[in-house]
């Protein structure tokens, strides 16, 4: 595809600025963030660096975008993955050893595009994209 991946060691929210400075000076074009609790407890300092650094940046929860004005989220369907659980606490109490129970992945994903970021970025979302969303922010 064409892409450098550029990973910066971020331990505590007072790396952040500098980690956004260093992906700057190394030409970042887009951020990918990650689902640590780093980045959901410092959601809107993240949101307000990528935005100062006008990176496009996808998030693992909506709410870096909802609550946060992010630009666009792709996650899994949080209460459903919670439903399940409870076939796993089941089983288990029915005497199924943890070890021996199945990993499953998330079916269900939530698309979520925050076009007000959008706009702050200069971007325009293709409408095939927009058509791919499950929520648009506006």
């Amino acid at each position: 595809m064409g892409l450098m991946l550029q990973v910066q060691d971020i331990q505590t929210a007072d790396d952040l600025p500098a980690a956004f400075d260093a992906g700057a000076k190394e030409g970042a074009e887009g951020l990918l963030v990650g689902a640590e609790s780093i980045f959901l407890v410092n959601r809107a300092r993240v949101s307000e660096l990528a935005a100062r650094y006008r990176l496009p940046a996808i998030y693992p929860f909506s709410m870096q975008v909802t609550d946060a004005g992010g630009l666009m989220a792709y996650e899994p369907n949080i209460p459903n993955l919670q439903r399940h659980a409870a076939t796993y606490v089941d089983r288990i109490l029915k005497g199924e050893k943890a070890v021996d129970l199945p990993i499953e992945q998330p079916t269900e994903f939530a698309f979520v595009i925050n076009l007000k970021a959008a706009k702050a970025l200069g971007l325009t979302v293709p409408e095939s994209i927009l058509q791919q969303a499950d929520k648009l922010i506006e």
